[in-house]
Parts: structure tokens; sequence; C-alpha cells
């Protein structure tokens, strides 16, 4: 990760040279379904990459929906416990979304459900649309990583996309690579999808869904998961090696100032 911070001489010697572009470590999983009335009972593509997703994080806060009214609308408050030392909050606002429920290992009768506990039953769903499928969270600090689970996304068409936002400015987009199914191809299908920021640059304040209609979509969407900048844990934590370029450099000076102090 790029929130290491370099030594002092190294970072100096690093000026010059020329870097490249910051972007975010994208997770991406996905389980088809074909079936409107039956859930996957496991998830092993998305199921993988949350867990690929939650390895470099020191301890996580999820949003699960199973505290939260059925039926209540935006705003809604988001609570994500186990985030550092104090309990990161969000607003959801926007769109035209409800919190949804189902009886436990079933859908609704049209491919959405709660995942990925097989105990759970509470999710958000959203028309899919520019008016009422539109949503964003907004966080009471900064962030660093954000994952989610989607469900029966794109079934009809529809897609889904994510914006990241510092205060007011945009820090980062990320498509969504589902499937994008017709006619309800792919009901009941799951995901899971989750992006870490690579540096400080990259932290943001509040995430925005956009999503396109399609011919009539609506989506779910489950365990809404943060980390925060303390939580991201370095996959690399070895020192960073001085280029070679440098290191000759610094070779070469040293063995003029020895030849300087032979002369004298």
């Amino acid at each position: 990760m790029k929130f290491k911070l370099l030594s002092t001489a190294v970072a100096a010697g690093l000026l010059g040279l020329s870097g490249t572009a910051s972007a975010y470590m994208a997770y991406f999983g996905e389980d088809l379904n074909h079936s409107a009335s039956v859930a996957l009972t496991a998830t092993p593509n998305s199921s993988a990459q949350e867990a690929a997703f939650k390895a470099l994080l020191s301890g996580v806060g999820t949003e699960n929906f199973e505290g939260q009214t059925v039926g209540a609308s935006t705003p809604l408050a988001l609570s994500f416990p186990g985030t550092g030392s104090t309990t990161v909050t969000a607003t959801l606002s926007g769109g035209g979304g409800t919190v949804a429920a189902v009886t436990s290992g079933s859908t609704n009768g049209a491919g959405r459900y709660s995942v990925p506990s097989s105990g759970s039953t509470r999710y958000w769903e959203v028309n899919a649309g520019t008016t009422s499928g539109n949503f964003e969270i907004t966080f009471s600090e900064a962030i660093a990583a954000f994952g989610f689970y989607g469900v029966d996304i794109g079934d009809f068409g529809g897609r889904v996309s994510l914006e990241f936002f510092n205060g007011a400015t945009s820090v980062g987009t990320q498509a969504v690579a589902h499937t994008v199914g017709s006619g309800g191809s792919t009901d009941g299908s799951v995901l899971f999808f989750g992006a870490i920021a690579s540096g400080a640059a990259e932290e943001f304040t509040s995430v925005k869904f956009s999503t396109t209609y399609g011919s009539g979509d609506i989506f779910a969407f489950d365990n809404f998961t943060i980390g925060t900048r303390a939580q991201v844990i370095d996959p690399d934590p070895t020192p960073t090696p001085i280029p070679g370029t440098l290191l000759l450099a610094g070779l070469g000076l040293a063995g003029l100032g020895a030849m300087r102090r032979r002369v004298r």
C-alpha cells in the first residue's frame, strides 16, 4: 500500500522519478443464478473475493440491515461497529429505496434476498434508474475501504457503478463488471465488490451508487462493509528498496568523496 511512508533520504531521491497513477485495489466475484424463486445456498466466487478484501483489513465495520425497520426509506442512519476505537456512522440518502425482508433462505419471488448469511433476512432494495435507483452513503469520517454484496443485479439489463468523493471532490470511480442479462436471465445472481484506496489521496467521505434502468431492473444490496485508513494492512511490509540508479549514484558520490580525501 502507498500509505507506507518512505524515509526522508529515499523520498528525496524518488522525487525526480516518474510515478504511476494511483488506483483502487478492486475485488469482484460473481455467482450466477437463473432462478427468481430459489436463493443460492453457496456463493463461492463472491465469498472468496470478500475474504480477499477483508484479508487486507484489520477488522471491519458492517451494516447488514438486520437492525433496520422493514419499509424504512431514506435518509437512513447506518452504523459500522468494529471500525477502530469508535464506531463509524453514515447516512444513506437519495433515491427511492427501502429496507426489504424475506424469510431466511428464500427469495421475494423475483430473485432478491438477503446475503451472505443463511440466517439473514433484510436488505436494501432500489428500483434501478437515475431518479429512484441512485443513492449515496456519507460517512462520519474518511474511509479507505468499501465493499458490498449485490443480489439480482442486471438481470433486466441494468448496471451499477460507484463514485467516491472526499467532500465535494470526486477522487475515483469504479464500474462493477457484473454480468448483464435480459428478461430475467440472471435472476437471483449474487456478487461481491470491494475497493481499497491505494493511498491517502483516494480516501473518501462518501460513495455514490449510480444505476441504470435497463428494461425494468430492481437491485438488492446487503452487507455494506468499510475500513478506515488505520485498518488497512500493508500487503508488502518490507522496506522500500532504493532504485538501482539512485544506489549507483550514491556509491559514485561516496567514491568521489574518498578520492578527494586521498588527494588532500
